[in-house]
C-alpha cells in the first residue's frame, strides 16, 4: 500500500500515513531535513489521497507552528 506524498513550499517531500482515524503521521522522505510530525486527522476527510495539496500545508503548517520556542515569560529574571 502506497502512501501520499506531497510537497512542501520549500521544495522537500513529505508523506502522509493515516495511523489511526484521530491523527495522521507526516513522514519527511527523499532527504527531507525535517522531523516527522503527528497532526490531527482533519474531521470531515479519512482518506489523505482526497485532500488538496493545499489542505496538507496547511496541516503542515499548523503542526510546524506548535514547535517553535515558547515566548519569554515575562515574569522570569
Amino acid at each position: 500500500m502506497g502512501y501520499r506524498r506531497f510537497t512542501d513550499r520549500a521544495g522537500h517531500v513529505w508523506e502522509v500515513r493515516d495511523r489511526t482515524r484521530n491523527a495522521w503521521q507526516l513522514e519527511p522522505v527523499s532527504g527531507n531535513p525535517g522531523r516527522g510530525l503527528t497532526v490531527p486527522a482533519p474531521g470531515y476527510e479519512q482518506d489523505p489521497f482526497e485532500l488538496s495539496e493545499e489542505e496538507l500545508l496547511r496541516m503542515l503548517d499548523a503542526a510546524a507552528g506548535t514547535l517553535s520556542r515558547p515566548k519569554k515569560s515575562p515574569f522570569a529574571d
